[in-house]
């Protein structure tokens, strides 16, 4: 079978997870549904026999992978404006614009983050598969901020476990409608895909997963009844922060999607201030380089759109 293989035994610590989820746990840089993906097409054996995505493994047992040699990419490098924060032979992370969308998909197919990759960095990592070559982790489209990209599949691997290790320390800026119960706190809540509204994740998913959040509170505006945040996420699970603190009853302004377009709709005729996206920026990365060993910190300023609506929060306070 053509590709690179990957070996390993299960081990007791291993728990009862399905081979899916174990496989993408050992192997932090296939996702579960890239897992899920090999297992249908036999690329994944479990002491030399094809299993199905349900088996659960026992210890003892000796998984193998059969990850494809990257297929030469459909995707166009296009040259786009990328806005570098940090680059070395290994990885770069960039200052994502809102509005970007970072891989290619329906609708946006030429004018990705990834296009514009394929134009500055050549050989970039294939690993994450044709859609998502470097790509390390994600923000949504609406979000801006840093974001790690890998060039080759060395530093891919090493990154992917630093953040499914918890050991990328990754800190948002977050505005946020009304007021925190105290100025720092801990959201300890699972995450998964909500029961009834497949688009949205929730905290009462039946499939949720362990998510840690932990906030403090920079400034709190009174006369808007909004609060400036310095976010942290310990785990990386999809809309982490937007959840948790809609779970607060302190959404993320102008998040339509988990009640914050409807806290800023009120805000807007109280103090004029337009939002026009998610207020949410990936504001630092913090890690100690996997391959070198060199403590890395990188800080993404504020967009412009984020900068003004601060200024003119400020204005409208002293007003």
């Amino acid at each position: 079978m053509d590709g690179k293989i990957h070996s390993f035994e299960v081990e007791r610590g291993d728990g009862s997870d399905r081979i899916d989820a174990l496989v993408s746990k050992r192997l932090p840089f296939l996702s579960r549904s890239r897992v899920q993906s090999l297992v249908r097409d036999g690329r994944v054996h479990v002491n030399e026999k094809t299993v199905k995505n349900s088996y659960r493994p026992k210890s003892g047992d000796r998984i193998q992978v059969w990850v494809p040699d990257a297929v030469p990419l459909e995707i166009l490098p296009v040259d786009l404006p990328l806005d570098v924060l940090y680059e070395d032979e290994n990885c770069l992370v960039i200052n994502k614009p809102p509005g970007l969308v970072v891989h290619p998909a329906p609708g946006h197919r030429n004018d990705t983050l990834v296009n514009a990759l394929l134009h500055h960095v050549s050989g970039l990592s294939g690993i994450g598969g044709v859609l998502r070559p470097g790509i390390v982790h994600r923000l949504d489209k609406d979000t801006s901020g840093a974001l790690l990209v890998a060039k080759n599949d060395t530093s891919h691997l090493a990154l992917s476990m630093l953040f499914r290790e918890g050991r990328m320390r990754k800190t948002y800026l977050a505005l946020v409608g009304g007021r925190l119960p105290s100025m720092e706190g801990v959201v300890d809540l699972p995450v998964g895909r909500h029961p009834t509204q497949r688009k949205k994740m929730s905290v009462v998913s039946k499939r949720g997963r362990r998510a840690l959040t932990s906030y403090r509170v920079d400034r709190y505006y009174e006369r808007t009844d909004v609060s400036l945040l310095e976010v942290r996420i310990h785990t990386g699970r999809t809309h982490q922060i937007r959840v948790h603190m809609a779970q607060l009853g302190t959404p993320v302004l102008g998040d339509a999607l988990y009640g914050g377009g409807r806290r800023t709709e009120k805000l807007l005729v109280r103090s004029g201030i337009e939002v026009e996206r998610q207020l949410l920026h990936a504001s630092r990365l913090e890690w100690t380089d996997p391959i070198k060993g060199v403590d890395r910190c990188v800080e993404a300023p504020l967009p412009e759109d984020m900068a003004s609506i601060l200024e003119d929060l400020d204005g409208f306070e002293e007003s």
